[in-house]
């Protein structure tokens, strides 16, 4: 018999990264208080403002602790595909981080496209999970290698997210995240983001893994 023993919990540990700084994030708003949020959330108004960086600071708070948690579960999920694919090491975990970065900012570049000007504000990863979830489904797809856009495995995930996206916006809310709104339309420009540049960033990672 041996008593060779395998690891419980085997995600790679950028995609435990990704998570912990989800968690991590939100505990650390709470310390430092309600102002945080006007200061460091997203906003059309404030990118109309010129306070670009809140494209980036606003992917690191959340709402509620509901709201981080699920964030963290989808990073770790969709990013373990994803960090495989990449690479653990040097290019690989920095196209991941950029990878990620991009997907969050462009989630927010779209709703601002589609609000202009609004001062409503934005926070949660939500946009650059949801282009962790394009680049997995691409990963699928390719059995471990970036498939096409445009495979069974992206089609049926794409499909999916916009109905649930859809329902989101018909709603007005996420069932089991209370009644406060969700960006639906955040998601779906992170989505789409991922879908087109999980290709370019595995080029970046080194990886060799083909279109």
């Amino acid at each position: 018999m041996s008593d060779e023993r395998q690891p419980i919990f085997n995600a790679p540990w950028p995609a435990v990264l990704l998570a912990a700084v989800i968690l991590g994030g939100y505990a650390a708003q709470g310390f430092a208080g309600p102002e945080v949020i006007s200061r460091f959330a997203f906003s059309p108004a404030a990118l109309d403002a010129g306070r670009f960086e809140t494209l980036f600071t606003a992917l690191f708070l959340s709402g509620s602790w509901t709201h981080a948690i699920v964030n963290a579960a989808m990073a770790l999920a969709f990013g373990t595909p994803v960090a495989r694919a990449f690479g653990l090491r040097g290019e690989g975990v920095a196209a991941l981080a950029l990878f990620y970065l991009c997907c969050g900012a462009l989630s927010s570049l779209g709703f601002a496209l589609v609000h202009p000007g609004q001062e409503v504000l934005l926070v949660g990863a939500s946009g650059a999970v949801s282009g962790l979830m394009a680049a997995g489904a691409r990963i699928i797809g390719g059995q471990g290698r970036m498939g096409p856009i445009l495979s069974p495995p992206v089609i049926g995930m794409s499909l999916a997210w916009i109905v649930v996206n859809l329902v989101v916006a018909v709603l007005g809310f996420a069932p089991g995240m209370g009644s406060a709104p969700v960006a639906w339309e955040a998601h779906l420009f992170g989505y789409a983001a991922g879908l087109v540049l999980a290709g370019p960033f595995a080029w970046l990672a080194a990886r060799h893994i083909t279109d």
